[in-house]
């Protein structure tokens, strides 16, 4: 009966997964491509620097306001029409000639990136009939964000070779395509439709209830059960920061270590491609316990890799072979101790009415974090002080463990999980 449920289920997931991979395809897309963004559009170093930012500004801005978004337009309305946005904004790029047009579509094409993910895990949530599917099935759209990442990773290697902007707009086209794939596929499904629909029924009794009407601030600073809901908010900040500091690291900076570190612009592309077939593969395995018992033991395992990782790291220092090991070792843990965890918990600990916009505060306050490290990131992971960066990296990966112990224990305490 469960794997019916799960089954039946499936599709909605699968569609709302589509719209992780575009996440993760814009982040890793850009940053594979930009140099040859700069050279086919003459950018200077430093509207290079001001696009990279303006994505992870876009993509922030994105997930805080798609809340208030929803509450306008509709949380269906929104799910089904934002993969349309993105497109546009994609299909800009694409076909862009200048600097001010191709930052414009990059803004766009971050903003529908940003709402998209709150957007669509509530929808997924709301729609499932239960908490344990929810889990299995919000998890499992963490393998489609790897996806992301692994497609946008070979589709950049592949088309490296041509010349000008030719192989950076294909990269584009494919994410508009992909886009569009997902927009028409949400608002023409009869199956996603009636998927709705359900989930409204299932949902009309708890909307008597007074958590339902509250907004965010007085769920989490006035309500009946602020003390819980604020507990849980601040657990998953501080796991979930920590944990994206490090990885946003890895996706925009992997192949600069790499470089930096004496390989050629091919080795560190193609360890790149390798690499993330480890993430992906883990990815999968780790959604299918998901909804069990055996992730919060998956966590514990995740974090203790990726900490010995970073602590690898400071004792082989700058050598090119220590830093792919270190890598693979992190991809091996983070898919265990990182993103899928955070979605499911927000989806878990939070009534259905504000989940969409706490995610999407949790999201968009992490990617500004992110986007402001950013700007030192590139100083810090030099051969000269690499080390002493890695030190640090264990100690954020410490903090985000004990917040992850701490919001584990919270869901045993109050009761949101068996």
């Amino acid at each position: 009966m469960e794997t019916k449920s799960v089954s039946y289920y499936r599709p909605l997931a699968t569609a709302a997964g589509i719209g992780s991979m575009l996440g993760s395809g814009i982040i890793v897309g850009l940053a594979a491509t930009i140099s040859v963004w700069q050279s086919g559009l003459g950018l200077t170093n430093s509207q290079v620097g001001i696009i990279s930012g303006a994505l992870t500004f876009a993509i922030a801005f994105g997930s805080l306001f798609c809340g208030k978004v929803a509450d306008k337009i509709g949380l269906v309305k929104l799910f089904n029409w934002i993969n349309l946005v993105y497109a546009i904004g994609a299909a800009v790029c694409v076909f862009s000639n200048s600097y001010s047009m191709f930052l414009i579509g990059i803004i766009i094409t971050g903003v529908a990136s940003g709402a998209d993910l709150p957007i669509s895990l509530t929808v997924v949530s709301h729609d499932s009939p239960d908490k344990k599917t929810s889990a299995k099935l919000v998890s499992s759209t963490q393998i489609f964000w790897q996806a992301g990442i692994f497609i946008s990773y070979i589709c950049s290697f592949i088309v490296s070779r041509m010349t000008g902007a030719m192989g950076a707009r294909i990269v584009f086209g494919i994410l508009t395509a992909f886009a569009i794939v997902a927009w028409l596929w949400r608002t023409l499904s009869k199956k996603f439709h009636q998927l709705h629909v359900e989930g409204d029924r299932n949902y009309r009794t708890e909307e008597e209830s007074p958590n339902t009407t509250e907004s965010v601030v007085k769920t989490l600073f006035s309500g009946k059960d602020k003390k819980k809901f604020l507990s849980f908010f601040i657990a998953i900040v501080v796991f979930y920061v920590g944990w994206n500091l490090l990885a946003n690291t890895w996706g925009q900076f992997q192949t600069f270590m790499m470089v930096k570190a004496d390989a050629s612009q091919s080795l560190a592309t193609g360890a790149g491609v390798v690499l993330n077939i480890v993430a992906f593969v883990v990815s999968i395995l780790f959604s299918s316990v998901a909804g069990s018992k055996y992730r919060n033991t998956g966590f514990v395992i995740g974090s203790l890799i990726m900490f010995v990782a970073m602590v690898g790291m400071t004792i082989a220092g700058a050598n090119l072979w220590a830093i792919i090991a270190a890598i693979a070792f992190y991809n091996l843990g983070s898919p265990m101790a990182g993103e899928a965890l955070y979605k499911v918990w927000t989806q878990e600990s939070f009534p259905i009415e504000v989940r969409s916009s706490i995610q999407g505060i949790i999201n968009g306050f992490s990617r500004i974090c992110c986007a402001l490290f950013a700007f030192v990131t590139p100083a810090l992971v030099l051969p000269g002080v690499i080390q002493k960066t890695m030190w640090c990296f264990a100690g954020i990966v410490l903090i985000s463990f004990i917040a992850g112990v701490i919001m584990i224990r919270l869901q045993h305490k109050y009761g949101t999980i068996d």
